[in-house]
């Protein structure tokens, strides 16, 4: 397993990480499924509570309790639930982050959080606030590091500009190549890592039925699932080539998987031990579809 610096600060994270979005509720078989993952050199973990109103904290929690020291937690804030549980709304400000994460801690049975990422994030959030609900976070020792998780490159040349965050969690995969119009570079030359999600194309780029994806039409999804099927074969499958394809660049600290059975684990270790797509292969891919334009999510 390949472990990589995230940003400037000191989490040593791998290559390939855990995302626990779509862990179901049975929290002894997590705990197994998380268990085996790290036995597999897989450290860092990516929650939110966000996810099932906080009930994947939770399982993640009990998974590693006592094991707090060989796991790197990351876990999500802004998106405050009804008390009715009929939804929920959007909420960046200093005071709701400071009593969430209260919450996220007790969830996750540990003294701090690894790295704290704001859940999204528009142009219009008191960004200032925000930054200083982190920062003061992080004086207090209950978050060791913080980032955004946001594909608006309105937003992130902001948190670049006026915050310490050590990375940007974003949408990144051969059919969405959003972050390679204006954030990779950026984000680079500011020693700020990139946690990449979605790799797969939500599973389009590994053999499902092709249909229309962002600003791809479904023969452009099929050209690009084609483009992915004929670097693969009998020693490298199409997961190991989508999630190549993005851990190519620099930028990309890491790859973060779903992962909710253990088949799907086991597709995640093996691009961990792959090797890096040659230069001519990655040249192969990225002709396929030039960098498309998305106004719609600036």
């Amino acid at each position: 397993m390949q472990y990589n610096t995230l940003g400037k600060s000191t989490l040593k994270v791998s290559e390939v990480s855990f995302g626990c979005m779509s862990l179901e509720g049975n929290h002894a078989e997590n705990a197994r499924l998380l268990h085996s993952a790290l036995d597999a050199g897989i450290n860092y973990f990516d929650t939110a509570d966000l996810y099932q109103q906080g009930e994947n904290e939770v399982t993640v929690g009990k998974a590693f309790k006592g094991m707090r020291d060989k796991v790197v937690v990351a876990t999500k804030v802004g998106n405050q639930w009804r008390s009715d549980g009929s939804g929920w709304d959007w909420n960046p400000s200093k005071s709701y982050i400071l009593e969430a994460v209260n919450k996220s801690l007790q969830r996750l049975q540990t003294d701090y959080i690894d790295l704290y990422q704001l859940h999204g994030g528009t142009i219009e959030d008191p960004i200032d606030e925000t930054i200083e609900a982190f920062e003061e976070l992080k004086r207090q020792g209950k978050i060791r590091y913080y980032g955004i998780s946001s594909i608006r490159p309105n937003v992130i040349r902001e948190y670049v500009k006026r915050s310490n965050i050590s990375s940007v969690m974003m949408q990144y995969s051969l059919l969405d190549r959003r972050p390679e119009e204006e954030c990779l570079d950026l984000l680079h030359e500011h020693q700020i890592s990139v946690l990449a999600r979605g790799s797969y194309a939500q599973g389009l780029l590994l053999g499902k039925p092709a249909k229309p994806y962002l600003g791809c039409s479904e023969a452009e999804v099929a050209q690009a699932a084609g483009a992915v099927r004929a670097l693969a074969g009998p020693e490298r499958s199409e997961a190991e080539v989508a999630a190549r394809f993005v851990l190519y660049h620099d930028t990309v600290s890491s790859a973060v998987l779903g992962i909710r059975t253990a088949e799907q684990l086991s597709d995640a270790v093996r691009v961990a031990q792959s090797v890096p797509l040659a230069y001519s292969d990655m040249q192969k891919l990225m002709q396929v579809l030039s960098p498309k334009k998305y106004e719609q999510h600036r």
